[in-house]
């Protein structure tokens, strides 16, 4: 055994662009928590949420810098390369909600009556998270598929989509579970369908990749996703015009935002937020299937 420690731990993990990245994600993340601890506060779902996303990211992070200076990833049965994109893109979405949830439901315009400590502690929190977002899009930036380089399919901009895929999906569920009466219509039931069979194999495409199986299935992996990315512009398309129509048609829905709907628990807020998403997931979906054409994608081990 080599007495020297150096051939364990990893240099480049502190002293490379990347590890300066993930210790301002931790340095950020820490002082997010500690000011929202201290004085900031949170409360309802929608604080219970930013303060999980911050939460969440950081020991999320702390284990990956850990693992990565001390070189014992390799002893992960993933693919690493993979798995620290895909989460990085991953972090980077959260962070964003966040940074924008926090302000709008805490941040009040006004200092109140009992001083402005509490808000200057919310404009810290919000400051710091939004700088944050630009520390995971950094890390994401710096992995990313470069040309003449091989990489694993997460590093590739329809990996990448992926994940945000899988995300924005979450946002229509969100909506979907928020009193969108999407039970009051056969057709929107099965735009419901289709946004959990599009998220399902979202998700197992990523966990196959992340795992690193995918030179182990007995089909061309990569011809599945561009198929599977086909049949979901389609059936995304589908969702796009049925969605609205039974939604905000005068036979069927409310074209205009009823008077009196209140914030937060409106039947027409969520089914304009699920339409306006479906959109954007349908954008991504054609994108991925335009960029999956061009690319060619090896399973890492390690």
């Amino acid at each position: 055994m080599d007495s020297q420690g150096g051939h364990y731990l990893n240099k480049e993990a502190l002293l490379s662009p990347l590890g300066a990245a993930r210790m301002c994600q931790l340095m950020l993340g820490c002082t997010t928590m500690s000011l929202v601890a201290h004085q900031a506060g949170y409360s309802a779902t929608y604080g219970t949420f930013c303060m999980f996303v911050w939460c969440f990211c950081f020991a999320v992070t702390l284990v990956v810098f850990t693992l990565d200076v001390t070189r014992l990833h390799g002893c992960m049965p993933i693919s690493w390369d993979n798995f620290t994109v895909a989460y990085a893109m991953l972090a980077t979405l959260m962070y964003v909600t966040a940074s924008v949830v926090y302000p709008v439901y805490f941040l009040q315009p006004q200092c109140p009556s009992e001083g402005c400590e509490v808000r200057n502690y919310c404009i810290a929190v919000t400051v710091c998270s939004s700088v944050c977002c630009f520390a995971y899009a950094a890390e994401v930036f710096l992995t990313r598929a470069k040309p003449g380089h091989v990489v694993g399919y997460m590093a590739t901009v329809s990996g990448l989509l992926k994940v945000v895929q899988g995300f924005v999906a979450c946002i229509i569920f969100g909506a979907l579970a928020n009193d969108s009466e999407y039970n009051r219509h056969i057709p929107t039931q099965y735009c419901v369908v289709v946004y959990s069979l599009c998220f399902a194999v979202t998700v197992v495409v990523i966990a196959l990749t992340v795992s690193g199986r995918t030179a182990a299935l007995r089909f061309p992996f990569d011809r599945f996703v561009v198929v599977y990315t086909f049949l979901a512009v389609l059936l995304y398309m589908s969702t796009a015009v049925v969605w609205p129509v039974f939604s905000f048609d005068k036979k069927y829905g409310t074209p205009t935002r009823p008077d009196g709907c209140v914030r937060g628990k409106c039947a027409w807020d969520s089914k304009l937020v699920v339409a306006v998403f479906t959109h954007v997931n349908l954008a991504l979906y054609i994108t991925d299937l335009i960029y999956s054409q061009r690319i060619r994608f090896v399973s890492q081990q390690h």
